[in-house]
C-alpha cells in the first residue's frame, strides 16, 4: 500500500489510474478504524480496482463544544488495518494540505442539513458536505463507499453529488454490529465498561420497533413511544432524538406509507451514539422489508 501526503501527489495517482482504464473506489474516513471500515473496503474490492482511502480527521465538522482534540488518531493501526484490507492507496494529508490558509469555502445542502443531526450539531453537516466534496474531487472515484449508520450524513452526500452533477457513484453500505448489537463507531472506545454494557440499548429499541412494525403497527407515534420506553428505562441513557422520518427528506412522518427510517441520537454520559433502522414497504400489501 502506497501513502500519499499531498494533493497533488493524489490527483496524479488518480489520473494515472484514470488513464489505464480503472475503476476507482473510494473509502474516506477518519480514521480510528473498526470492522465496519474495512467492511467498506472488502465491498469496494468487489467492484473496483485500485481501492482508494484516506484518513483525515475534519475539523470543520466539529463544534465548539464537541470532541476534535479527544477524537482518537491511530494512523500506524489504522494504516496496518488498511493494508491488510487490499487498499491500494492511502490518502493521508494534513489539515493545513485541505484547508490552506486563506480558505473560505464551503458547501450547504439546504433543508436536509438542518434537521436531527444538524438540529443538534449546528454547522457539523456544512463540514461534512465540504470535505466530501473535496476529498471525491481530488480522488475523482468512479463509486464512493459510506456506512448506513450516519444515514443523514449518507442522504446529504448523494443529495449534493445530484445536485453538483458529481461523476461518483454514491454507494450506502449495511452497518456492521458488534455481536450484542450495538452499531460499530469510533466513538465507541470513549464507553466506559458501565457504558458499553447499557448503549446495547439503542438496538434493543430499534428491535423492538421493528416485533412491532412485524405485528402490523404503521403508526410511527405509537413507535416512536415503543422506542422512547425502552430508551428512558435505562439510567444510564439520555435521548437527544428518537423518530420516525422519510427517507428521503429526512421529516417526521405520521405513518409508514413509504420507505423511512426511525433514528436515534443518545448520550451515554458525554458520549453520543447514533443508530437507525431502516423501513421499506413492499408492493401493496403493506409488507416491510427491514434493515437494521
Amino acid at each position: 500500500m502506497e501513502t500519499i501526503r499531498t494533493i497533488d501527489w493524489m490527483k496524479q495517482a488518480a489520473r494515472q489510474a484514470r488513464a489505464e482504464s480503472r475503476i476507482i473506489g473510494f473509502v474516506p474516513t477518519m480514521g480510528a478504524l473498526h470492522a465496519g471500515h474495512t467492511a467498506l473496503v472488502q465491498r469496494a474490492k468487489q467492484d473496483c480496482s485500485p481501492v482508494i482511502a484516506s484518513i483525515f480527521v475534519n475539523p470543520k465538522q466539529f463544534g465548539p463544544k464537541e470532541d476534535f482534540t479527544k477524537y482518537p488518531r491511530t494512523i500506524e493501526a489504522d494504516s496496518g488495518k488498511f493494508s491488510a484490507a487490499g487498499v491500494d492507496l492511502l490518502f493521508l494529508p494534513e489539515a493545513t494540505e485541505i484547508y490552506p490558509a486563506g480558505f473560505g469555502s464551503y458547501v450547504t445542502v439546504e433543508g436536509l442539513s438542518d434537521r436531527l443531526e444538524g438540529r443538534s450539531r449546528p454547522g457539523h453537516f456544512r463540514g461534512v458536505a465540504t470535505v466530501v466534496l473535496k476529498l471525491l474531487e481530488i480522488v475523482q472515484p468512479d463509486f464512493a463507499y459510506f456506512g448506513r449508520k450516519d444515514a443523514q450524513q449518507v442522504r446529504i452526500i448523494s443529495q449534493m453529488a445530484r445536485d453538483l452533477n458529481l461523476d461518483t457513484e454514491i454507494v450506502v453500505c449495511p452497518i456492521v454490529r458488534e455481536p450484542d448489537g450495538l452499531a460499530l463507531s469510533s466513538r465507541n472506545a470513549y464507553l466506559s465498561a458501565e457504558e458499553r454494557r447499557a448503549a446495547t440499548v439503542l438496538h434493543r429499541a430499534l428491535t423492538a420497533a421493528k416485533a412491532e412494525l412485524a405485528a402490523g403497527t404503521r403508526d410511527s407515534l405509537r413507535l416512536q413511544t415503543v422506542i422512547r420506553k425502552i430508551l428512558e428505562a435505562e439510567p444510564l441513557a439520555a435521548v437527544d432524538y428518537a423518530e420516525i422520518v422519510d427517507a428521503d427528506t429526512f421529516e417526521p412522518v405520521a405513518r409508514i406509507a413509504r420507505p423511512c427510517y426511525a433514528v436515534l441520537a443518545v448520550f451515554m454520559g458525554k458520549t453520543r451514539l447514533i443508530d437507525n433502522l431502516y423501513l421499506e414497504p413492499v408492493g401493496d400489501s403493506g409488507e416491510l422489508t427491514y434493515h437494521l
